[in-house]
């Protein structure tokens, strides 16, 4: 069983994240209610279906951003790809494409908030 349920990863500016995680991965985020006041989320997709979890960007009045709190690594087809596309959306190249042989290949970027990720590819 896959041990990652979830992940929420804490930004100060949602549109200026949204911006970037969008234009990355090319992908839509979707506004999801929430219970606390204060509180903001925009999920990444997600289906039943289909292999990875899923998780949120999420800003919150006290929650912190930036590295050191967690690392979440992105599927992708070509890690190069969605890391050059991360300087482009404003983020900054930590470490670019590094083979992790025979486990595939890995780069690690900031978004604009400054949290670290990680991006993860079989190429």
């Amino acid at each position: 069983m896959n041990p990652v349920a979830w992940f929420e990863i804490y930004v100060q500016d949602l549109e200026r994240a949204r911006h970037f995680y969008e234009t990355v991965f090319a992908l839509k985020l979707t506004e999801l209610n929430t219970p606390l006041e204060g509180m903001k989320m925009l999920s990444f997709p997600s289906s039943q279906d289909k292999y990875g979890e899923t998780g949120a960007l999420v800003k919150m009045d006290g929650a912190p951003q930036g590295a050191g709190g967690s690392m979440v690594y992105f599927s992708c087809q070509d890690c190069a790809v969605e890391a050059a596309r991360a300087e482009s959306a404003g983020g900054k190249l930590i470490r670019g494409k590094l083979s992790i042989a025979p486990y595939g290949a890995i780069a690690m970027v900031t978004d604009t908030e400054g949290n670290m990720l990680g991006l993860h590819s079989m190429e």
